[in-house]
């Protein structure tokens, strides 16, 4: 066979990416068009991956998958919109930061906030074009003009409105609960950032008083305030009221026996002892029995001053040294080794989270749950993804209040100011006089105490000055404010749960300002692409991210926030197994892009999957995948040798030429119905399938036959290269080019007609 010109035997696609993207963002087609009335608009908010961390095989699907359907769209020569952006990601980025500080010797403690979260931020900035550069090597064809971050001054600005609006409506409040802590990552998280983990522990069983009560926690006793039974349990009903008398290891105490409908009258001996400041459901019957909030447990996780020579110990230290006590003093009568239950665990660090008092800011979500509850009634938004509707809506009928506090530098800073008296006369009696600080004196030194007290040997200016953080008591008053009211205001130190800015994600980055029009239209980027057409991210984050943006796009402008949910499911590998770093089988998405080229890590990871479900990916796959790049250039590669042999002078039969017309009319049909649809592993199947079976094995073949004449060959294969662009983009791209460079970008053509005439 005669070697084509131009193109080698096979596609190296080393050769072709980098300068391929080049081209694509130069065109300036990535930019949707100048606005103009009546056009139909079709608009994705990238899922903003961590500024600074490197994708995985995860941020790689999505990226693919909202690709495709971003190509496709543009092609349709709607006004297409991808609006990317990358997420601050406070808590996972702080503890990265100070998993840094640490290797030097060095913690968060040993600077101020300011300079902190000016470390913090170099740090982001530094690593930030990280998920960028790797996004744009899958091929990526977002506007890159429009790229936001969620710390921008016009983001945060924004964000901060919200909380002020929320406020003026009565949707915020703020109220000592008992909150996930972990004291390892020092902030506490809401409900649906707790795993929660079956594990087998030890099931304590303890005399108190004149019962015998099981615990998995017997280091919690010294803030037990109660003793509760069920109020039907008839073996303790005489007890309900009265005090008894136990003897602990601190000497003897008094507690009352409570009746309480929390109590399982099946779990242990039916009798549980009640500590308010460490478990949720003894928070509850504390708050229903005005039983006194007794904390024992530090937010260091060590045990406090309360507890006499467990003081300073950590929550495991401290158990082993309460059991053993016990059992010396003949306190404990037996011990289940193999008690099964479930324990709350940190998600980013899988620290065992304490339950702790803190006063923390909520938001009320009830009314915010009605309004996304009522647009997925309406059908305003569809979900697609086998179940997750109904997931969701179970997540919006039973959602709690959600805890927006943080106590972490790296976010935004809750816009909330304490007013501090600083006269003498007034310091002993002021409630806000009695906040908790810790700052950084003027040595570098941690001072903490109560701020009235602290007043006394330190200027304000210095505490403020070197403030790390601040506690108020429950009743403390407060100012919700943009700026500083007045001279002797300090501000919260907590700040938003990450959650809370990129639930406002769609709206703040479409109002921002800095999204600029290309044209001199009044008409706004969120008044033309709000609400957006397609929400693309996996099924996991459904009640972290999506739940939230709905009930606050909803909240915010009356309207859902997106149209359609498109759920992709997890990312396995090639056994169907989790991918962890702890069994070695982390597919890198970049690494598989060095090796086999951009086109076969995209087919790899769409090809056959279906929303809401797991997909398994590994080397295997996109080495397959990388054999069909090379059929399609090898495709192209016949039409050009075709042309230097015989200058498409070969003709058909016209019967059966209709035949391959009405073929190819009817694979066009099937695709763009399968995308419209939504079933995006199934049109990638389509056109793997249809190209290689059909067109390759059949048309091409029938070609030499003399059955397809080369003209209608050429334009056969123009229609499957735009068929396959928005899959496999580079490939398509590089074979476009080198048979038609006398016309426009492959990405910047028409999609192939619904129907031909035969």
């Amino acid at each position: 066979m005669v070697k084509s010109k131009g193109m080698e035997k096979r596609y190296e696609h080393q050769r072709y990416e980098e300068k391929i993207y080049r081209n694509w963002k130069k065109s300036g087609r990535f930019t949707p068009p100048p606005y103009h009335p009546g056009e139909k608009t079709f608009t994705i908010i990238m899922p903003p991956p961590n500024a600074n961390n490197p994708l995985h095989v995860g941020h790689a699907c999505f990226v693919t998958i909202e690709d495709i359907l971003i190509r496709y769209h543009r092609m349709l020569q709607e006004a297409t919109l991808w609006l990317p952006g990358t997420d601050h990601a406070g808590i996972e980025t702080q503890y990265v930061f100070e998993q840094k500080l640490k290797a030097k010797g060095k913690s968060r403690f040993d600077f101020d906030r300011q300079a902190l979260y000016q470390m913090i931020w170099d740090y982001v900035k530094e690593n930030s074009q990280t998920a960028i550069m790797q996004m744009k090597r899958l091929g990526a064809s977002a506007d890159w003009s429009r790229l936001r971050f969620t710390l921008e001054p016009d983001i945060v600005k924004d964000v901060v409105e919200t909380f002020i609006k929320m406020q003026t409506d009565g949707l915020i409040y703020r109220d000592l609960r008992l909150v996930n802590y972990c004291p390892r990552c020092g902030t506490s998280y809401s409900e649906l950032e707790v795993v929660h983990q079956e594990q087998n522990d030890p099931l304590y069983f303890i005399k108190y008083g004149p019962f015998e009560l099981a615990t998995v926690r017997p280091e919690t006793k010294f803030g037990d305030t109660a003793v509760a039974v069920h109020p039907k349990d008839q073996r303790y009903s005489q007890w309900v009221g009265k005090e008894i008398e136990v003897v602990g290891l601190l000497g003897k105490f008094n507690l009352t026996v409570i009746a309480d409908e929390l109590v399982d009258p099946e779990f242990g001996t039916g009798v549980v002892k009640v500590t308010p400041a460490h478990d949720p459901n003894d928070f509850e019957i504390g708050q229903r029995h005005g039983l006194e909030l007794k904390q024992i447990i530090g937010f260091d996780g060590k045990l406090t001053d309360l507890t006499g020579p467990y003081q300073g110990l950590t929550v495991k230290a401290a158990r082993e040294k309460v059991v053993d006590d016990l059992k010396a003093r003949g306190l404990m009568t037996q011990v289940d080794e193999n008690y099964r239950h479930t324990v709350a665990k940190c998600y980013r660090c899988g620290t065992i989270l304490e339950p702790l008092p803190r006063p923390q800011f909520f938001i009320k979500v009830k009314s915010l749950t009605q309004l996304a509850l009522k647009a997925l009634a309406k059908g305003e938004t569809q979900i697609y993804g086998a179940g997750h509707d109904k997931i969701l809506i179970h997540w919006l009928k039973n959602l709690k209040d959600w805890n927006i506090s943080r106590q972490i530098v790296w976010g935004i800073r809750i816009p909330v100011w304490y007013r501090i008296d600083t006269s003498h006369k007034t310091q002993a009696t002021s409630i806000n006089n009695q906040i908790i600080v810790g700052f950084l004196d003027k040595e570098k030194k941690l001072v903490k105490g109560e701020i009235g007290k602290l007043l006394e040997s330190y200027s304000f200016e210095e505490i403020e000055t070197g403030l790390q953080m601040l506690m108020a008591p429950p009743e403390a008053e407060y100012k919700v404010a943009r700026a500083k009211p007045g001279a002797n205001y300090l501000q919260e130190t907590d700040t938003f749960d990450t959650w809370f800015s990129s639930s406002q994600w769609p709206v703040v980055t479409l109002q921002a300002p800095g999204n600029k029009q290309q044209d001199k239209s009044k008409v706004t980027d969120f008044e033309r692409f709000y609400p957006t057409s397609v929400m693309e991210t996996a099924y996991d984050i459904l009640p972290f991210w999506v739940m939230r943006m709905m009930m606050m796009g909803c909240y915010l402008t009356g309207k859902t926030p997106f149209t359609k949910v498109y759920f992709h499911g997890l990312v396995r590998d090639e056994q169907g197994h989790k991918m962890s770093k702890s069994r070695g089988n982390v597919v890198n998405p970049l690494l598989l892009v060095e090796t086999y080229g951009a086109d076969a890590l995209r087919m790899a990871l769409v090809m056959s999957t279906t929303a809401g479900h797991d997909s398994n990916v590994g080397e295997t796959k996109v080495k397959g995948m990388r054999n069909f790049s090379n059929k399609i250039w090898n495709g192209a590669r016949f039409i050009k040798i075709n042309r230097e042999e015989t200058g498409n002078k070969k003709q058909e039969t016209s019967l059966k030429t209709k035949k391959y017309i009405k073929h190819l009319n009817q694979v066009v049909k099937l695709v763009t119905k399968q995308l419209n649809e939504l079933k995006i592993g199934l049109a990638a199947e389509t056109v793997h399938n249809q190209f290689w079976h059909w067109w390759c094995d059949e048309v091409l073949e029938a070609n030499k036959r003399l059955e397809v004449s080369d003209a209608w060959l050429e334009e056969g294969m123009k229609t499957w290269l735009k068929l396959l662009q928005p899959f496999v983009p580079f490939v398509t791209e590089a074979v476009w080019q080198e048979l038609y460079p006398q016309e426009e970008l492959l990405m910047g053509q028409v999609w192939p007609a619904m129907e031909k005439k035969v």
